[in-house]
């Protein structure tokens, strides 16, 4: 069954779920700062589940940061 990636403000506290993910780094390196989110990627893909909805997220973000899409698979 496929989700579909909603993008529309969707966080009940985003305030403090941005104040958290800063919190997160507090302290870490930029290596551990990266493994943190990718943990957090991997934890939330996890939740999700649903692969054509994680592959839009991935697309979507790529297109929302001005990067070219390259999409395989």
């Amino acid at each position: 069954m496929t989700m579909g990636l909603n993008t529309q403000a969707n966080l009940t506290r985003p305030d403090d779920f941005y104040e958290a993910l800063i919190e997160m780094h507090q302290g870490l390196d930029e290596a551990q700062s990266q493994a943190v989110n990718a943990q957090l990627i991997l934890l939330l893909a996890n939740h999700i589940g649903d692969y054509d909805t994680l592959r839009e997220a991935m697309d979507y973000a790529r297109a929302a940061s001005g990067l070219s899409q390259s999409r395989s698979g």
